[in-house]
């Protein structure tokens, strides 16, 4: 089973984590820019950060045969602050770089008019930039705010089909579905999604513009449930087609409109793998 996580935070997570994801077939992520759980101070720590998604985090992953790509954005939660802003105007320097293949996450986390200003304005370089934009929908209010998030896409002159809006749930899902938009969907213990409730969703609406991911974090979460959801649909009688639509080539096809992504190491190493295999090994 081959795994592209289009959504986990890895700078939070530890090299074991990396390991343990290698051995169970995840072979290239996402890490989207997102809060760090404290307030940052000045737009100067964002780039830091950036500079770390950008550089830092891809070479950690690399040393375990994971293929790190990241999206850049000022985080719904921090535009309400205005010593955050100054974010907007260092953007463009970090959307231009190989290996960001979005901008995000951005939309909403209490539905302010601050966060309508930035959000608008995060999907005006999203098509400045011709990048595809990763969305966050609320903790609170979900079904509210993923109708607002579906208004702000419509209104921005964006193509639905570059938008992928995440942490749906049964409540939100019909709506995105009908947008256009791509839908996507965070696995956790506790809260967001749970792999059997992800596998009656994929009965119900199919695996066409979904994205499974384990949003892992610095809070209670597993960057292995990607795989755990795999299981789930298998023994659900999913076949390994499906399973592998759902888990890689999704991810690959939303993430590849940016023409930024870079899996040709992934590739080759699964073609020495499979004629290693034929041949009976070496």
């Amino acid at each position: 089973m081959r795994i592209f996580d289009p959504h986990i935070h890895m700078t939070s997570r530890t090299t074991d984590d990396y390991e343990r994801m290698a051995a169970a077939g995840v072979r290239a992520l996402v890490e989207p820019a997102f809060w760090l759980g404290q307030p940052r101070t000045s737009a100067g720590s964002f780039v830091d950060y950036f500079d770390a998604l950008v550089g830092w985090e891809p070479f950690r992953a690399s040393q375990f045969g994971i293929r790190h790509h990241a999206t850049i954005a000022l985080n719904p939660k921090e535009a309400n602050d205005p010593r955050c802003r100054e974010v907007l105007d260092v953007l463009p320097r970090y959307l231009d770089k190989d290996g960001v293949v979005a901008v995000g996450e951005i939309g909403y986390d209490s539905m302010t008019p601050e966060e309508d200003e930035v959000f608008a304005a995060q999907l005006a370089l999203a098509v400045e930039h011709e990048l595809p934009a990763l969305v966050h929908t609320p903790h609170r209010d979900k079904a509210r705010g993923t109708e607002r998030t579906l208004a702000v896409v419509r209104e921005s002159g964006i193509d639905p089909g570059r938008v992928a809006v995440d942490h749906l749930n049964e409540v939100t899902v019909a709506q995105v579905a009908e947008s256009g938009c791509w839908m996507g969907f965070s696995i956790y213990p506790d809260t967001k999604m749970s792999a059997e409730r992800m596998v009656h969703i994929l009965r119900e609406y199919g695996p066409q513009r979904v994205l499974v991911n384990s949003a892992a974090d610095w809070g209670r979460s597993d960057p292995l449930l990607t795989r755990r959801t795999g299981e789930a649909m298998l023994a659900a009688g999913f076949d390994e087609d499906t399973v592998d639509r759902v888990l890689w080539r999704n991810p690959v096809e939303f993430y590849g409109q940016s023409g930024r992504l870079e899996l040709s190491a992934v590739e080759r190493d699964e073609a020495y793998a499979g004629n290693s295999i034929r041949r009976g090994g070496d």
